[in-house]
């Protein structure tokens, strides 16, 4: 089961908000990250919208969060384009060629010559300040964003604004190397009176305990004086950051080759792929307490578990209940052999896993579900063989 604790969101957008009005600047959810809507009517408050990859997480944007929707795609197709012109506020594109290729349709729209509808382009300042070239979007021949030689002596009427993204977990000094190529590279842009707003994208881990927020706001402070702009960030990982845990089950426990192996009754690759995709190794815990009956099932406090790679000799691989052989977790150790039917949490389990689960071999998918900030659990989906059986028909 994926469970997301609403106190722990709402630690997170209150420091999202502090430093938004802080730095005088538009903050909005990311939900390529966190697109978990029901969750939304706790976060609204804080922030100012969402951005969106696309036309559908744009119209779920529209449905559900009801505030800004930035909406952002490596490309569109014309029906995309012309559904969100009808309610997105931002329409910020990948290419010159996608710009041209619908900039009369878009201009000629009622709300963009009305000021509701702007759009921008996705600008890439080639500078890599990441560890992990998988999420580096200015490697040479990358596909996300123009280059200012791109953009050199191009006709840019009908846009007023300029995207870059190009952090990924990361604090407030690789921003201010970015910046500082954003300026060498476009800063004339944006000292034109024609660009009105800077999009600085995401991968600002800002509600980390050791993100220096001091500079984050002094960074935005000092760009928005620079060139007369309205700043917008659009966080994702920093919104549900330490939001959100996975349950599963210890299936079976067996020994080969040397390895203590234990089968769980979740998937790396179907339940966590950042697991196979980063790599990444989220904390895990060992439950060795259970509720009392007849209270509720606190199912987020750490200090009730015990965190495996912490100490211990029991050492185990764990795996998931695919095919795949690859489909694993990794190693950890823990203080007590485990046995069938022991319960293990995994952290960190909000964003950028039930955006990308899949129902990969027919696993079983976990619920979802709200943690109230009473403890009480909120079922928010069950999923069945329907779901399996469906989904390709």
């Amino acid at each position: 089961m994926f469970v997301i604790s609403i106190a722990a969101l709402r630690r997170n957008t209150a420091i999202l908000r502090e430093v938004k009005e802080a730095a005088d600047c538009h903050l909005v959810l990311a939900l390529k990250g966190f697109s978990c809507w029901k969750a939304f009517p706790y976060l609204r408050d804080d922030l100012d919208g969402c951005c969106a990859s696309g036309l559908w997480e744009a119209q779920l944007a529209r449905d559900y969060f009801k505030k800004h929707v930035v909406t952002y795609s490596p490309a569109y197709d014309e029906a995309d384009v012309t559904e969100l012109c009808e309610f997105t506020n931002h329409l910020d594109f990948n290419s010159l060629s996608q710009w041209f290729r619908f900039r009369e349709m878009v201009v000629a729209h009622p709300r963009f010559k009305s000021g509701e509808l702007l759009c921008g382009l996705r600008v890439n300042p080639e500078c890599s300040t990441g560890e992990t070239p998988i999420y580096d979007p200015c490697v040479p021949g990358s596909r996300l964003g123009i280059t200012a030689e791109q953009l050199a002596g191009v006709d840019l009427t009908g846009l007023s604004g300029l995207h870059f993204h190009t952090l990924c977990e990361q604090n407030s000094d690789d921003l201010e190397k970015t910046l500082a190529a954003v300026d060498e590279k476009f800063g004339h842009l944006l000292r034109s009176p024609q660009f009105t707003y800077l999009n600085m994208g995401g991968g600002h881990w800002i509600t980390k305990p050791f993100y220096d927020r001091e500079r984050l706001v002094r960074l935005v402070r000092e760009t928005r004086e620079k060139y007369g702009v309205d700043v917008w960030l659009e966080p994702g990982e920093a919104v549900a950051i330490h939001t959100g845990v996975l349950r599963a089950t210890v299936m079976d426990v067996f020994d080969s080759a040397g390895h203590r192996l234990a089968i769980l009754s979740i998937s790396a690759t179907a339940h966590m792929p950042d697991v196979i995709e980063m790599p990444y190794r989220p904390d895990v815990f060992l439950v060795d307490t259970a509720p009392s009956d007849g209270k509720p099932a606190v199912v987020f406090q750490r200090e009730n578990y015990h965190l495996a790679n912490e100490s211990g000799e029991w050492i185990y691989r764990l795996g998931g209940p695919t095919c795949l052989a690859g489909d694993v977790v990794g190693d950890f150790a823990f203080h007590r052999e485990l046995m069938v039917g022991d319960t293990l949490i995994f952290d960190d389990m909000a964003h950028y896993t039930m955006v990308k689960t899949t129902i990969f071999n027919g696993v079983k998918h976990p619920a979802i579900a709200l943690q109230h900030e009473d403890g009480k659990l909120e079922i928010l989906r069950e999923f069945s063989y329907a779901d399996f059986r469906d989904r390709l028909s």
